[in-house]
């Protein structure tokens, strides 16, 4: 079930009503409706895939409890590495199987040898890449008793499926998430409102910036060969605006969801292009997945506090399992590698937490230096997003020799003869300028009532609405 759709703006309501008015005094009552709600939003989609998530939360659930009487450290570390390798199994099966098959067939054909082995036709399941790292960082977090496992099976499952943000995150930490579910939820005006403002600016994120930018993107990428530099430096602009406002977009609505039923998810986006450096640029973008990795891979490996071969290598191996969890391809590997390049300077310069500030903080306008550091650490951004969004390697380095070829003939090319060219244009500048101006709050609705700027987004949905068709959310995919 999308949440731009007319399914879901059916399905809020009904769950809201039942929620809040039938079984509002019964917390287990609450938790079981979370449950159900949340296998019928994800089987929506294809309900054979629900006992992937039935059975990865029994195992993990079941391994917790376990883990919580027993004292013996071997037989600890099998129970977790059987959660891990049962986990990333079903996550490796799905999303990588025919990746390493190909891969296999091609260099063993390389190396003058023919290896006969089959793809296969697999579907990926929505969402697996994101509740495979929910339960497993339960399974952790109870392994280094940083969490007592729960007894609550309805509420462990709630956890996993919980339905604003099962299929595309916030990735949430059992040790925020879980013990929401533990306690009687009270109905607050104030966050509920904040909620619905969060899903307005979700929604204008995805409807308005996201899909609008997508018609220009598909056709740039599509014919980039022809494509002179201004037209591929916009195609490649108009994508980070498209997968910002796609993915953060999902974000908001589902953290105001969450507040809806009087649950509080983490942030994932802070106004990640105002970033002065790469690593500031992690520190905002993504966040859940980052901090995941941060916690779960990069200190157990030793983080910055081994020798410094050791530490680049633990900063190659964050950043290429971060570029090959988005998906089963090269250029995911070379998207990685390169922002791992990026950051390598300011690790050794040790001005990686430098910028750990709001850009211009109580300012109206940025600095020439900020404004520098801004535009040059966005260009570094745009590079990476191109091969994040193109098909292939080859194609993607050809892309970026085309864009720095200098090539103007022609002015804007395909652009000026699609509808709204100028007005999108107008549309992101007045975008960034809004974010720019609310780069100190969690939104720019923030507030109690309503106000010119949430009349101004009903509006652009309505207007663009009317042009656009429901799309998938670009991180669906991963």
């Amino acid at each position: 079930m999308l949440f731009n759709s007319i399914d879901f703006a059916i399905f809020l309501p009904l769950i809201f009503i039942l929620y809040w008015f039938i079984v509002n005094k019964n917390l287990k009552q609450q938790n079981l409706l979370i449950v159900i709600a949340s296998y019928i939003f994800y089987g929506w989609w294809d309900w054979k895939f629900l006992s992937l998530i039935l059975f990865s939360t029994l195992i993990d659930f079941s391994i917790g409890k376990k883990l919580g009487t027993e004292n013996n450290l071997k037989k600890r570390k099998l129970l977790l590495w059987t959660s891990i390798l049962i986990n990333i199994g079903f996550l490796g099966f799905f999303k990588y199987y025919n990746f390493f098959i190909d891969n296999f067939i091609t260099a063993f054909t390389f190396f003058g040898s023919e290896l006969k082995l089959n793809s296969l036709n697999i579907i990926l399941p929505v969402g697996i890449s994101f509740y495979t790292f929910q339960t497993l960082s339960y399974t952790i977090d109870v392994y280094k008793k940083r969490l007592t496992p729960t007894n609550d099976l309805i509420a462990f499952t709630a956890f996993v499926s919980f339905f604003p943000q099962l299929v595309a995150g916030p990735i949430e930490r059992a040790t925020n998430l879980l013990p929401q579910f533990y306690n009687k939820r009270t109905f607050n005006s104030d966050k509920a409102i904040n909620g619905v403002h969060l899903i307005l600016w979700g929604l204008f994120k995805k409807v308005v910036i996201a899909d609008s930018c997508a018609i220009y993107v598909d056709e740039i990428f599509s014919n980039y060969q022809n494509m002179n530099s201004i037209s591929l430096l916009l195609g490649a602009i108009y994508f980070a605006f498209q997968i910002y406002g796609d993915f953060s977009g999902y974000s908001d609505i589902a953290i105001g969801t969450s507040k809806l039923f009087g649950f509080n998810l983490m942030t994932n986006f802070r106004y990640p292009y105002f970033s002065r450096d790469i690593a500031e640029f992690w520190r905002r973008w993504h966040i859940s997945l980052s901090t995941w990795f941060r916690d779960y891979l990069y200190i157990p490996l030793g983080g910055s506090k081994v020798s410094k071969i050791l530490s680049f290598r633990n900063i190659f191996i964050i950043f290429l399992v971060s570029g090959f969890w988005h998906g089963a391809n090269w250029t995911f590997i070379i998207w990685g590698i390169l922002n791992a390049i990026y950051f390598i300077p300011l690790f050794l310069t040790k001005k990686n937490r430098k910028n750990l500030d709001t850009v211009s903080s109580g300012k109206i306008f940025p600095s020439f230096k900020e404004l520098l550091s801004m535009s040059f650490t966005f260009l570094l951004i745009l590079i990476g997003w191109i091969f994040f969004r193109i098909n292939t390697v080859s194609n993607g380095l050809e892309y970026i020799k085309n864009l720095f070829s200098f090539n103007f003939k022609g002015g804007i090319q395909y652009l000026a003869t699609e509808r709204y060219t100028p007005e999108l244009m107008v549309l992101i500048s007045l975008f960034i300028i809004i974010e720019w101006n609310s780069r100190e709050k969690e939104h720019p609705f923030f507030g109690k009532w309503i106000n010119i700027k949430i009349v101004l987004t009903l509006l652009g949905l309505v207007t663009f609405g009317v042009y656009s068709k429901v799309a998938d959310f670009i991180y669906f995919q991963f």
